[in-house]
């Protein structure tokens, strides 16, 4: 019987490919099967939803019997990650987090067995998990329907132009909140922009350095007083009011020069861009990540 690696796959689309990608990159390491567990960490929530069935993974679905997808499953789950700390062959790798839930790159490989299943959870967010599988990366991380998606009315002008892609992220630590009101997250939130707005115009001088007529499209989760700080002469919002998750990913990955934004959507955005002369700057005092080796080293901090 094959040996198998099943990833719990949570959140948004930016930490599910994170997961999705470590976990690939994983189970070639230790001649496992991939599996995905698209059920347990979504049962019981609306704000997120499993997204990656809209892209050419080659992961099969895990079976109910490899699922924690119920309260008495999970249940049991708590129990078993307990005992597993006792074992000599490890049924769960869990991500490691340190006391203030800051993670960084680490070799989970090292003097340890695992069993012939085995469960994987965590965010692993770093590039160096995954980076020496780069290509197959880029073929499983193919959206579906790919044909529809070249319809999309800004693709020209990316593909044409010098296009400068920027991503704000609103609403960051409010976005459960059941009503925007005036809450210390809110603040957080508003804080979280500013910060990012105040790093964006500084990248934008850099950019203007060393890019030709550069354009920007802004990309945004919520684009409500945005105008203020971006005007309509210089730059263009896109708008994808149809399947809007999907359209603004597949648009970013055309784009060759990136202004990216501390959101792990527009990391993935860049980093699966496949031109050969993309320029991608990223904040050196704005990490959206509990790990510390978040940002590619060859990108530009500013």
């Amino acid at each position: 019987m094959n040996k198998k690696l099943i990833v719990r796959i949570s959140e948004g689309l930016g930490n599910q490919l994170f997961m999705y990608a470590n976990a690939f990159s994983l189970s070639k390491k230790i001649n496992y099967d991939l599996f995905v567990d698209n059920e347990s960490s979504y049962r019981g929530k609306n704000i997120r939803s499993y997204l990656l069935n809209n892209f050419e993974i080659s992961a099969n679905i895990a079976t109910q019997d490899l699922k924690f997808n119920s309260f008495k499953k999970n249940f049991f789950r708590k129990i078993k990650i307990h005992v597993d700390k006792l074992k000599n062959n490890k049924e769960f790798l869990i991500e490691k987090k340190l006391l203030d839930k800051k993670t960084s790159y680490y070799d989970y490989l090292k003097n340890i067995n695992f069993n012939d299943n085995l469960f994987l959870e965590g965010h692993f967010e770093s590039e160096k998990y995954f980076l020496h599988e780069r290509g197959n990366i880029l073929n499983e991380f193919s959206l579906i329907n790919h044909a529809n998606f070249k319809k999309n009315v800004y693709l020209k002008n990316i593909q044409n132009e010098n296009i400068v892609s920027i991503c704000i992220r609103q609403n960051r630590y409010s976005e459960r909140i059941g009503n925007y009101s005036d809450t210390p997250s809110m603040e957080k939130s508003k804080s979280f922009v500013k910060n990012t707005i105040d790093y964006i115009k500084k990248a934008e001088s850099l950019i203007e350095k060393k890019v030709t007529n550069p354009k920007y499209y802004i990309w945004s989760d919520d684009f409500n007083n945005l105008r203020e700080y971006f005007p309509e002469n210089k730059y263009t919002f896109v708008i994808n009011n149809e399947n809007k998750i999907l359209n603004d990913f597949f648009l970013l990955q055309n784009c060759k020069y990136f202004i990216v934004g501390p959101t792990t959507f527009h990391w993935w955005g860049a980093w699966l861009s496949n031109f050969e002369n993309k320029i991608c700057i990223r904040p050196k005092n704005l990490n959206p990540s509990n790990n510390t080796d978040f940002w590619p080293t060859t990108w530009i901090s500013i």
